[in-house]
C-alpha cells in the first residue's frame, strides 16, 4: 500500500461511517405504511357466501365498535361475542347442534370428556356434599372422586346400578349428585334407567317434604348421565328425567380418532347458568379447528353409528360360539346383563363388546390373543374408523363382583307409578342372578368401519393360534 493510501485508511478508521439511506416504504391508499396496511386492511369480502361447512372463526381478542358496545355486549346468552374463550360463531354453532342431538336446550363444550365430567362435579358440588357413582362407571371418573373431589371435602360412594334398591340405600342427607352410566363401562351392563330415576324422584320428594316441615330450603339431588355410548342416538336421556347429559365427543361425534372434546347438555336454564359460570371461571375452551372436525363428523354420525352397531352385533353373535369364550357382553345379546332393559329402552347398541374367558384360560394367553390380532389395533377409546382391542383386569376395576349373568330371560319390571313396587321387582330379579363362570381378565373390542368379514377372519386367526 502506498503512503497516501495508508494515510487515507487511517483517517477513514477515525471517522464514523455514514448510515445507508432508508428506502422509502410503499404506502396504501389510506396513507399507511405497508406493514400497517396489511394489519388494518379495509377490504371486506362480499356477503352471500353459502356452503355446507360452517365458517371456522378463530380469535382470542374480539373487536368492539366502541366503548358502549364493549360494556353492553353479552355472551352468556349467545347474543354477542366478547372474547374467544367465551364463544365464536363456530363453537356456538356446534353447541346448538349438540343440544338438538341430545334433545336438550343448552350446551357447553369442554376440552375432553373427562373435563366435562369434572365440570359437572365442580359446578354442583361443594365441601360437605356427597356424590354417588355406579360401580361400573368410567374409571377416571371414579379416580376423580377418590382424589380431587375428596381433597375438596366432597365424599363419594358407589352403588350397584343393576339394583335400584341399592341406590336407594346409598342415598344419604349429604347426597347432591348421582352419576348414571348406560351401559356400564367395559362390562356393558344395561341398567333399569326408569327404576333408577324413580328412586331419585322419590328421594327428592321426601327431601322436599322434610324441607317444608322444617321451613328450610333443601338442595335437590341432581342426576347426570354419561351418554357417550348412546351418542344422542340410542335413547334420549332427558326423556327419562335426567338433569344433565354428557358426551365424550372424542368418540362418535368426532368419528375420526383425531379430536379430544366433551359436551355438557341441559334443558333447565338455571342448571345451564350454574355450569356456565363454573365453565368460565375454570377457563375451559376448545380450538376452532377441533370444533370444525366435530361439526363435520356430525354429518355422518347416524350412518356411522348404524354401520358400526350392525357389525358389532354380527361379531357378538359369532363370538358366542367360539372356543375359550365364556360369555360375550353386549346389551343386544339375550343373556347379557340388562338385555331386557336395553330391549325396552334403547334404539341402538353402539360399537362395543367385551369377552369373558373360560376360567382355564390364562392371562398370558389372553394377552397373546390381543397381540396376534392384525386389523384390531391395541389402544384406548372407540367410535373411530379403526377397530381396537384392550385387555382389562376385572378385580382391579370393581369393588364388587362383576358382571352378573341373569339365570332367567324374564323381562324387566313393568313401568309403575308406585316406586316401591318397581324397585321391589328389580330387587327380586337381582336376587335370582348367579355369578357367571369366567376368569379375571376381560377383553373389550371396539368395532370400527372395516368390513365385518375381514374383522371376523382376524378374530378367528387370533383365536386359532392360541394354545387352549
Amino acid at each position: 500500500m502506498k503512503p497516501g493510501q495508508i494515510a487515507g485508511a487511517v483517517a477513514g478508521q477515525a471517522q464514523a461511517p455514514e448510515p445507508e439511506p432508508t428506502a422509502a416504504q410503499p404506502q396504501s391508499a389510506a396513507g399507511l405504511q405497508a406493514a400497517t396496511a396489511l394489519i388494518h386492511h379495509p377490504y371486506q369480502p362480499p356477503a352471500g357466501f353459502e356452503a355446507l361447512p360452517p365458517g371456522v372463526f378463530k380469535a382470542s381478542t374480539v373487536f368492539f365498535p366502541n366503548v358502549a358496545a364493549l360494556r353492553a355486549r353479552q355472551w352468556k346468552d349467545k347474543s354477542g361475542y366478547t372474547y374467544g374463550l367465551h364463544g365464536t360463531p363456530t363453537t356456538f354453532t356446534l353447541e346448538e347442534r349438540l343440544a338438538s342431538l341430545e334433545g336438550g336446550a343448552h350446551c357447553l363444550l369442554c376440552p375432553s370428556g373427562l373435563s366435562a365430567l369434572a365440570l359437572v362435579n365442580l359446578a354442583f358440588l361443594q365441601a360437605g356434599d356427597e356424590v354417588l357413582l355406579p360401580d361400573n362407571a368410567y374409571g377416571p371418573s371414579k379416580e376423580l372422586a377418590q382424589a380431587e373431589l375428596r381433597a375438596y371435602g366432597i365424599s363419594h360412594r358407589v352403588y350397584d346400578p343393576m339394583q335400584p334398591a341399592d341406590l336407594a340405600a346409598q342415598i344419604g342427607p349429604a347426597t347432591r349428585l348421582v352419576w348414571l352410566e348406560v351401559p356400564g363401562s367395559v362390562t356393558l351392563e344395561y341398567p333399569d334407567l326408569p327404576a333408577l330415576m324413580q328412586v331419585l324422584q322419590a328421594a327428592n320428594a321426601a327431601r322436599a317434604g322434610r324441607s317444608r316441615e322444617a321451613a328450610t330450603p333443601a338442595r335437590p339431588i341432581l342426576s347426570a348421565l354419561d351418554h357417550t355410548w348412546g351418542a344422542g342416538i340410542a335413547f334420549c336421556g332427558f326423556d327419562f328425567g335426567v338433569d344433565v347429559v354428557l358426551q365424550a365427543l372424542t368418540k362418535y361425534p368426532s368419528g375420526g380418532a383425531d379430536v379430544l372434546m366433551g359436551s355438557v347438555v341441559t334443558r333447565a336454564a338455571a342448571l345451564h347458568r350454574q355450569l356456565l359460570h363454573t365453565h368460565m371461571r375454570l377457563g375451559l375452551g376448545v380450538g376452532a379447528n377441533d370444533a370444525e372436525l366435530v361439526l363435520r363428523g356430525l354429518h355422518t354420525l347416524h350412518l356411522r353409528y348404524s354401520a358400526q352397531d350392525a357389525s358389532t352385533r354380527t361379531l357378538a353373535h359369532w363370538l358366542q360360539g367360539q372356543r375359550g369364550v365364556a360369555q360375550v357382553l353386549h346389551p343386544a345379546l339375550p343373556g347379557s346383563p340388562g338385555h331386557a332393559h336395553w330391549q325396552r329402552d334403547a334404539r341402538g347398541a353402539a360399537c362395543l363388546l367385551s369377552l369373558l374367558w373360560q376360567p382355564h384360560i390364562r392371562p398370558e394367553q389372553i394377552d397373546a390373543f390381543c397381540d396376534r390380532l392384525r386389523l384390531f389395533r391395541i389402544g384406548y377409546s372407540w367410535g373411530g374408523p379403526v377397530s381396537l382391542c384392550v385387555p382389562y383386569d376385572l378385580p382391579a376395576m370393581r369393588s364388587r363382583t362383576w358382571p352378573r349373568r341373569p339365570t332367567s330371560s324374564a323381562g324387566p319390571a313393568a313401568h309403575s307409578p308406585a316406586l316401591s313396587s318397581q324397585v321391589q321387582q328389580a330387587h327380586q330379579a337381582h336376587q335370582t342372578q348367579a355369578e357367571a363362570p369366567y376368569g379375571p381378565r376381560l377383553v373389550r373390542l371396539a368395532i370400527g368401519l372395516e368390513n365385518v368379514a375381514d374383522l371376523q377372519a382376524d378374530l378367528a386367526q387370533a383365536l386359532a393360534t392360541l394354545d387352549w
